[in-house]
């Protein structure tokens, strides 16, 4: 027997329906690349979106055609989203932070015709046009006067299509499996690959955040996603924060620590979220200038693991929330949270930070595992880690044109390639990428726990940590660092911090410091990249005689 519900399709545009009708002068601020601040509102971004779906169609675009973004978080690119989505088409975000050559590749693997464009990244897409053979337009995020002086072949200005289209469109009522959505890893290994996101994928995901256990956004609330939308929707914060009628606010092009802070102090932000780079900024500025947020209630932090020495700023000294997260581009993006339980509330506060140093629990519809090199499954006891394993509605089944192949197992489980543990309570903890982990002695080394202890030593800035080759014990760790402006810290100052804080047997067998270490496009710590560097180095401890590593 079949239940007797009415079939409403998950749709996309049915979230921007939502909040123009029911929060509808709800705000959206924004800091404009142009440089003044910005409001419009959630009934204007509804009706601004169906002009350029309007726009578009009269361009030629149809449903199912790929048309590219290029641009920081403001209302405009949350309009250009809403309109591409709505008009049956599929949105893709291009990240300006790739390099030339794989920004040629991914535009022409997705079959691009259209890129909106903010006026900072013109010369990007400038440099590039001739080796684009779909591209038939660039629009121009700017207004009419703003509009530059361009090499572009058929270059629009945004404005101007605005002005010149009307809100009197009605929406594709496409299936809700279709694609809406595109999103490319960050390739660091071989080619980048698609992740194709369905209507249903998204509205479904944008649920599960809300989710209270989740970020669990409110109408009352006023967000702040640091976070960019070209990685992987914001973290779905571009769909969740109209589905709840919170107000957002839009940092444009400024992610510094004091632009950051100015929106979060005069807009009264309650949530954010961000890298752990821009949370260290901000945390610099704070303790420089004595400023307090007394408005900021959470914090979420993800992209790369938080150190603790930041979750306890926030925490101690700001009186914030930090909720630790945890995703991937596969995975719409959000798999875990770090909300605490019943009960843990009422631990000290130091406990209660043991438990959020850790990624968190997987929010509903997120299945999770982890497994041995054989597939077995490990228990969920802290301790035995394995290779994470996920499953859900908005995880990605294949790459777009079938690139990689077959990325599912039997039962359907995703490989993560993240290294992990899981506890009895199902907070899960990443110790490593698979192809990151440092194997000495038969055992496995946590490189992202040696850099988290690392870094919470003031005089250091950044640190990596890899594998060097080792005669007795296959691999030991090179911690690699960057120190803190002005500090000339020793390695015997380094490890003599560490001691006590890692297993003995983990402290790194040297350190050297540098004043660069290389990051993706996303911000990841390349390892690729600092292995090939040191892939000759020879540690002090290789000399067998000495006993090292004992």
């Amino acid at each position: 027997m079949k239940g007797l519900m009415q079939d409403w399709p998950l749709l996309v545009h049915s979230i921007i329906d939502h909040a123009a009708l029911y929060h509808g002068d709800r705000e959206i601020v924004t800091r404009s690349v142009e440089g003044p601040i910005r409001r419009s509102t959630y009934k204007q971004v509804h009706s601004r979106s169906k002009k350029i779906a309007n726009a578009l169609t009269g361009l030629g675009m149809k449903q199912g055609d790929v048309i590219a973004t290029m641009a920081w978080n403001t209302d405009r690119h949350l309009e250009a989203w809403y309109g591409i989505m709505g008009m049956g088409a599929v949105c893709h975000t291009l990240n300006p932070r790739l390099f030339p050559e794989q920004l040629v590749y991914i535009a022409n693997h997705a079959e691009d015709r259209i890129i909106f464009v903010d006026l900072t990244f013109v010369p990007i897409i400038e440099g590039i046009e001739d080796q684009l053979p779909k591209l038939e337009h660039v629009i121009i995020m700017c207004d009419e006067d703003k509009m530059p002086e361009t090499k572009l072949k058929n270059a629009h200005c945004y404005e101007a299509l605005i002005n010149a289209n009307s809100d009197d469109f009605t929406w594709a009522q496409v299936d809700e499996n279709d694609a809406c959505g595109l999103c490319y890893t960050s390739g660091t290994t071989g080619n980048p690959k698609g992740v194709l996101y369905s209507h249903r994928s998204n509205v479904l995901h944008s649920m599960a955040v809300n989710n209270p256990d989740a970020i669990g956004m409110r109408s009352v609330d006023n967000v702040l996603p640091v976070v960019p939308m070209f990685h992987a929707n914001a973290w779905g914060i571009a769909f969740a924060a109209p589905a709840s009628g919170a107000k957002l606010v839009m940092p444009g092009a400024n992610m510094d620590g004091e632009s950051v802070f100015e929106l979060l102090d005069s807009e009264k932000v309650s949530i954010t979220a961000a890298v752990p780079t821009v949370w260290l900024m901000l945390l610099q500025y704070l303790q420089a200038e004595g400023k307090k947020l007394p408005a900021l209630n959470r914090v979420v932090i993800g992209g790369s693991a938080a150190p603790r020495f930041m979750i306890e700023a926030f925490e101690k000294e700001f009186d914030v929330q930090v909720f630790h997260a945890w995703g991937m581009t596969e995975l719409s993006p959000m798999g875990t949270l770090g909300s605490l339980k019943a009960g843990m509330e009422d631990l000290p506060l130091d406990k209660q930070i043991d438990i959020k140093v850790k990624q968190g629990r997987p929010i509903y519809s997120v299945e999770m595992k982890i497994t041995d090199d054989d597939g077995k499954e490990l228990p969920r006891d802290g301790v035995a880690f394995g290779h994470l394993m996920v499953r859900g509605p908005a995880i990605s089944g294949s790459y777009l044109k079938g690139e990689g192949g077959n990325i599912l197992d039997k039962d359907g489980w995703f490989d993560t390639g993240d290294v992990a543990t899981i506890d009895a309570e199902g907070f899960m903890n990443i110790t490593d990428r698979a192809k990151d982990v440092i194997k000495s002695g038969g055992e496995w080394i946590s490189s992202i726990e040696l850099e988290n202890v690392a870094v919470g030593y003031p005089d250091v800035q950044e640190a990596a940590v890899i594998g060097v080759a080792h005669p007795k014990w296959d691999e030991r760790p090179l911690l690699i660092i960057i120190p803190a402006e002005g500090k000339s810290p020793t390695k015997e100052d380094i490890l003599g911090y560490m001691e006590g804080k890692i297993a003995k047997w983990w402290m790194p067998d040297d350190v050297t410091f540098v004043d660069e270490i290389p990051h993706t496009a996303t911000g990841k710590i390349q390892k690729l990249a600092l292995r090939q560097t040191f892939k000759d180095y020879v540690l002090p401890t290789s000399d067998l005689k000495k006993g090292a590593a004992e």
